[in-house]
């Protein structure tokens, strides 16, 4: 059941997503010549570096997962030795790469706010900053997730069905967060340079 409750839940986030895509659409038809000028002080190579740790983090999320389903929440062998790794090692570095793309996209908007591109500059400012923000927050609602079931990990006397079974369910959550952010990435970031 509560992989259904998240089923739904995250098509209803999909919804809340497709209206912020829809204002980047609006504003590309209705000002094109402001949405090609503030396009332009993107920082492209930046985006692209942590899109691909956030894509990172998504691949070690999913070897968490497979760790849980064969319930093994710890590693059974050495720190380096990744084959060994349980659901709690893949869970720390997916929180870790989460973070710097958290760190990555915090960077970017200091650097546009220090060119006079805030919230309140235009509405490319507003439209940039709401759907890039939002997301950002659901990524360190993720960050917090993870937290939640690596602590549940080591406090549980034993890990079953239940832990590995809320392990799936973030890994869901996060998934859904990474393809919503490659879809951001091509419309702000990809899509101006095409058009």
């Amino acid at each position: 059941m509560v992989s259904v409750g998240t089923m739904v839940w995250l098509t209803s986030e999909l919804m809340f997503f497709a209206g912020l895509f829809a204002m980047f659409f609006t504003l590309r038809s209705t000002q094109p010549a402001m949405w090609a000028e503030y396009s332009q002080r993107l920082d492209l190579p930046l985006a692209t570096l942590i899109t691909v740790i956030l894509v990172a983090s998504s691949v070690t999320a999913q070897f968490g997962v497979f760790a849980a389903e064969r319930h093994q929440p710890r590693r059974t062998g050495g720190p380096l030795s990744m084959k060994s790794w349980g659901m709690v090692e893949w869970y720390i570095l997916s929180f870790l790469l989460g973070t710097i793309f958290i760190a990555g996209q915090s960077y970017e908007f200091a650097v546009l706010v220090s060119h006079g591109v805030s919230i309140q500059t235009n509405a490319f400012g507003s439209a940039f900053y709401i759907t890039t923000g939002f997301h950002g927050l659901h990524v360190l609602g993720g960050l917090f997730a993870f937290l939640y079931v690596i602590a549940r990990a080591y406090f549980s006397v034993k890990f079953t069905h239940k832990e590995a079974s809320a392990a799936v369910v973030i890994s869901y959550y996060w998934h859904f967060v990474d393809v919503v952010w490659i879809a951001l990435f091509g419309v702000v970031y990809i899509l101006p340079l095409l058009v």
